[in-house]
């Protein structure tokens, strides 16, 4: 049969069937879904028109991810999907798509706030000393350490080490999962959703 993206097989805004004139073409073709999962990074290159290409990530376990209010972004490991807004078969699955909500792992964000304001978000590892800096990065840290100010629902989130983010790219045209750190009302809206669904 093959999957089909043009208009022409469906009925009418009246609900007429409609004549077909003439067959399905290249142009209307559509492809099975990725349906990109979690784990070892596994990217298949697909052709396309024009002999272009599109990447289908069958498998991921990484993505870059962008902290907007600290203008900062970095490669992190993402554990698993908690939230997605079309469909819980996605997230029972760990199906990985734009806009789903996924938990990434907090260190890389984690080690340059320390790096940035000098301040330990979360709790610290027993038995681990302060790093010995020197007395102009202690001075460049103290006038910084005023904007080192993040909001109660993602500090929580440090001290358990895992952050909710959202998906933006798409995994099965571009081979990336890469997104965005979840903040301030769209937070507190997934967090509600999740709450919810339990």
């Amino acid at each position: 049969m093959g999957i089909s993206r043009d208009s022409r097989h469906k009925r009418s805004a009246t609900g007429a069937k409609r004549a077909q004139y003439r067959k399905k073409r290249k142009f209307e073709l559509g492809r099975q879904s990725a349906s990109t999962k979690l784990g070892a990074k596994r990217v298949h290159a697909v052709r396309t028109r024009g002999g272009n290409q599109k990447f289908r990530a069958l498998r991921v376990e990484a993505g870059n991810f962008s902290w907007a209010s600290e203008g900062v972004a970095r490669k992190a490991r993402i554990s698993s999907v908690v939230y997605h807004p079309s469909n819980n078969e996605l997230v029972r699955t760990n199906t990985l798509t734009k806009s789903a909500i996924v938990q990434i792992d907090a260190t890389p964000f984690k080690q340059w706030f320390d790096n940035h304001y000098g301040v330990v978000l979360g709790k610290a590892k027993e038995g681990e000393e302060p790093t010995k800096r020197s007395k102009k990065v202690e001075r460049k840290l103290a006038s910084r350490s005023g904007a080192a100010k993040i909001e109660a629902g993602v500090e929580s989130q440090f001290t358990a080490g895992k952050l909710y983010a959202c998906i933006s790219s798409r995994p099965g045209q571009s081979g990336r999962c890469d997104g965005y750190i979840l903040e301030g009302e769209e937070l507190a809206f997934y967090v509600r959703r999740m709450t919810a669904k339990k």
